[in-house]
Order: structure tokens, then C-alpha cells, then sequence
């Protein structure tokens, strides 16, 4: 079968403290020819790095193909070359196919347009008939649940009006080909929901999709395979569990639980975990867990100065692989935290610490008002220990599984 997008040898440099691209605004312009010659000379010695090297893929019609790695891998420069946002500094690209990009919230936006003529103009730009786009025009405002301002300059849109009607627009004008960069990872946890749910139908329809993203468990959901980026350069092209594997290995964090000045870090901020600890309930801090042990996972946090309100707290424990094993939060207990003070540390106690030997990784994830407030997806990783889970003296075996739980045997008529 015909590839639908072919890179070969794409490359994309940037000079550092210097002009990113050829073109410029008409202030820019101005801004540079009022510098002084020695500050102009001075930027063509700055330092390049190369955002993408010596890139080669190819992906058929209607595959839908998950994009992962770190941050600063070269994730969102690849769909910055593929949605021809910017120019590529080596190699090419061949498209064969109606274009859409979901990059950045709003792109492609005027934002004194109404969200109508926003609609309509992008519609426009990708080609599409007016008779094709009232077609879709309902569902795309019913998704975004913008009726009421519809007619409004989006200018005057919150950022998750602007941000519904981006992703509404970007997926229901139905291109060939759909890049979608980290979408799922911002908004509220609904509209999340949402954005999983049309990217699944976006999928089966058979259109071909290209998505970045944190969130292993979306791309393992959508995506038969993966591109995993490293440093620039595309390291893995492949299955899916197996790519995830290695990019989770490569992101195995050793720290002594101080999480205050990590940068990988994604949401608004407003509250934000400065350190994780283990510890016995009498209060002794421990290295390593013990399977059949009370124990405390310790979270220090500080928050600004404004009263939240409906305040989540999540810690997510999984596999090395991704495969979670534990979910702890208080909204599940229904325990409010709204009162909390501005600095301090919350216990959740776990009876019996229930996971079998191994290694395992910590997520840290904080919503307020069902926005996301803070998230480490890998916070930091814990070894847990064979223990006398049942009181019996006897330590499970390694072919245990995952979880150990109570369990009573008898004899029945």
C-alpha cells in the first residue's frame, strides 16, 4: 500500500537566542534593524542544536500512529514540519492527503473572527466545501458546548472555550490526515473524557492520525504502533507495548523524593507536590516497602494564596511497563480537602501494602474543580520487598502476580 506520509532524512536546526525562521512580523523587523551591529553579529555565532536529525518513517492511509519520548525530544517540531508550521532544515516530506493540525490551542484561530467564521474559515483553508462543512457545523458546536457564544469574537473565549472549539473544529472537518499534539492533556477531566472518546471515533473511521502524547494508556488504546523520538533522532518504530516499554525503561527516575524543582511537570500550578516519602505509620521514614506492612505515602505540597475547592488528590502506582496497579485518592473515599493550608503534608495509609516483590513507579496527579492543577507522571519509583503478607510465615513466591489480598478458606456442604 501507498504510504499516505513519507519523511526521509528530515532534519530541523535551531540557533539559539537567534531568528527561528526566515520570515518575521513587521514589529520584529523593526525590533532587528534598530539592534546594533555588534548585538546582530553577536547572534550568528550562537550556539545550533539540531530539534530533529536524520528522521526516516512512513505511515499508510488510515493507520493511526501514537508519537512518544521526553520532553524536548522532538515531538512537536516533527508536527510543526508535517503541518508545514515551519520549514524543515534537511530532508523532505511527501503528504499525500487533506491536512489537519491540532498543535496548539486555537492555531489556525483569528481571534477577531466569531467562532462561526472561525469554523467556516478553516473549513476554507482545508479545502472543504461550504456544503461539507455545514454538514458537520452542528456537531462541532454541540461538542465544543459553545451555542450560546457562538456569535461572539473568540477573543473573548475562556481558554477552554478556545480550547473545546480548537479540538472540535480540528477532528469533525474530517482530513485525511489529523496531527494531534498533547490535546488530551489539558482541560478539565470531562472534557478529556470527551477528547478520548471522538479520538477513538476519529480512528475507526479510518482516517489517518498521527497523536503526541503523555498519557501511555490513550496511546495504547488508539495506537496499534509508535514512533518513540530520543534526543531528535527516532529511535523506535514499531509495536506499540513494546515501544511504550522502552521509552518507560529510558524514563526510570532514581531521586530521594524531592519533587520541587522537577520541570516535567504539566498542569495550571496552583498546587504543586514538593516531595513524596514512605513511611511506617509510628512515623519512621523508609527506603524500601514491604508487602504486608502499614505503610504512609507522605506528600508534601504547597498552593497558592486563593481557597481551592474540590480538591483530588490521585497517586497512581504501576509496573516499570505501565500497567497500573494501584489508583489511591481521596475523592474516591469522599474525604475533602479544601481546607487545606497554603504548605504541609497529606498521609494516605495503606493496610497491608499489597503489591508483590519488584520494582514500580509513582504517579502524582492533582486536580481543582476538575482542572488539572499538578501532574508528575513519573514522580519517582519505589522497591518493594517479600513480606509476611498473611501472617503465616510464609513469603509469597515470585509467580505470585501483582496484588496479594485477604482471602479465607473453608470446607462447604
Amino acid at each position: 500500500m501507498k504510504p499516505i506520509i513519507r519523511v526521509e532524512n528530515l532534519g530541523k536546526q535551531y540557533r539559539l537566542g537567534g531568528p527561528q525562521e526566515a520570515y518575521s512580523t513587521l514589529r520584529e523587523s523593526l525590533a532587528n534593524a534598530a539592534r546594533p551591529w555588534r548585538w546582530r553579529k553577536r547572534e550568528k555565532d550562537a550556539p545550533e542544536i539540531w530539534a530533529l536529525r536524520e528522521v526516516n518513517f512512513t505511515v499508510t492511509a488510515g493507520e493511526v500512529v501514537g508519537v512518544i519520548g521526553r520532553n524536548g525530544a522532538g515531538k512537536s517540531t516533527l508536527l510543526k514540519v508535517l503541518s508545514r508550521i515551519t520549514e524543515p532544515t534537511q530532508g523532505r516530506v511527501e503528504l499525500y492527503g487533506r491536512v489537519g493540525s491540532l498543535l496548539e490551542v486555537g492555531t489556525g484561530f483569528h481571534p477577531e473572527l466569531t467562532g462561526r467564521e472561525n469554523i467556516y474559515l478553516n473549513g476554507a483553508i482545508l479545502g472543504m466545501k461550504r456544503q461539507e462543512i455545514v454538514r458537520v457545523f452542528d456537531n462541532i458546536v454541540a461538542f465544543a458546548e459553545v451555542e450560546q457564544f457562538i456569535d461572539t469574537p473568540v477573543k473573548r473565549y475562556s481558554s477552554g472555550m478556545y480550547l473545546r472549539l480548537a479540538f472540535a473544529v480540528a477532528a469533525h472537518l474530517e482530513p485525511e490526515i489529523l496531527f494531534v499534539d498533547e490535546v488530551l492533556a489539558v482541560g478539565d477531566v470531562a472534557f478529556q473524557k470527551k477528547c478520548l472518546g471522538l479520538m477513538s471515533d476519529v480512528a475507526n473511521a479510518g482516517r489517518t492520525v498521527l497523536l503526541v502524547s503523555h498519557q501511555m494508556g490513550a496511546i495504547e488504546s488508539l495506537c496499534p504502533r509508535v514512533l518513540l523520538f530520543e534526543q531528535g533522532r527516532l529511535a523506535y518504530s514499531g509495536d506499540t507495548r513494546a515501544g511504550i516499554d522502552r521509552y518507560l525503561a529510558a524514563m526510570r527516575v532514581e531521586s530521594d523524593g524531592d519533587l520541587a524543582n522537577r520541570t516535567d511537570r504539566q498542569g495550571e500550578g496552583r498546587l504543586r507536590f514538593t516531595k513524596f516519602a514512605m513511611r511506617k505509620p509510628a512515623g519512621e521514614t523508609v527506603a524500601i516497602a514491604q508487602c504486608g506492612q502499614d505503610l504512609e505515602f507522605v506528600l508534601n505540597y504547597e498552593r497558592d494564596a486563593k481557597p481551592l475547592s474540590n480538591v483530588a488528590l490521585w497517586i497512581g502506582v504501576s509496573t516499570l511497563s505501565g500497567q497500573y496497579m494501584l489508583m489511591l485518592g481521596n475523592d474516591l473515599l469522599g474525604a475533602n480537602l479544601d481546607g487545606m493550608p497554603q504548605q504541609g503534608a497529606l498521609r494516605c495509609l495503606i493496610p497491608r501494602f499489597p503489591l508483590t516483590p519488584g520494582r514500580y513507579s509513582i504517579a502524582l496527579f492533582c486536580t481543582v474543580n476538575g482542572v488539572i492543577a499538578d501532574w508528575l507522571q513519573n514522580a519517582t519509583e519505589i522497591t518493594v520487598e517479600a513480606g509476611d503478607f498473611y501472617g503465616t510465615g510464609r513469603l509469597p513466591p515470585p509467580s505470585t502476580g501483582g496484588v496479594l489480598i485477604g482471602q479465607q478458606w473453608r470446607f462447604t456442604d
